[in-house]
């Protein structure tokens, strides 16, 4: 875990806000907000300050999302600006997911076993036991 760890925090993400379904995203976004507000409302999870800045930086990106007008037709800079957002919580995110993945592994097995199966990461992924 720590050489994936250390070479995801070391990768380079290519994120082109254009390409992207950006009304889609805000929509999901704010259907989760109250559900991402209790989560930081958990004392057990402020615990751990990774968590927290991954929270923060999915809110932010909810923010700048949502106070915007339209997100079509946006000025180059203002798309630039959105991908580092969005690239900063993908990162997090990622982070986080192997951190939850290393916990399972040691304590939980047999929840390891069916996290690794339906890894949001893998477009093979697969629930079958193979």
């Amino acid at each position: 875990f720590l050489k994936i760890c250390k070479s995801v925090k070391n990768h380079t993400y290519n994120i082109d806000s254009k390409r992207g379904d950006l009304e889609n995203i805000k929509n999901f976004l704010k259907e989760k907000r109250q559900f991402l507000l209790n989560l930081l409302e958990n004392p057990n999870l402020l615990e751990h300050e990774s968590f927290t800045n991954l929270l923060w930086a999915v809110f932010h990106l909810t923010d700048e999302l949502t106070h915007r007008r339209s997100l079509n037709g946006l000025p180059e800079t203002d798309y630039q600006h959105l991908a580092g957002d969005i690239k900063r919580a993908y990162h997090l995110l990622i982070i986080e997911w192997l951190y939850y993945m290393k916990h399972l592994k040691a304590n939980y097995p047999y929840l390891f076993s069916l996290a690794v199966r339906t890894n949001p990461f893998d477009a093979n992924a697969s629930i079958e036991v193979k």
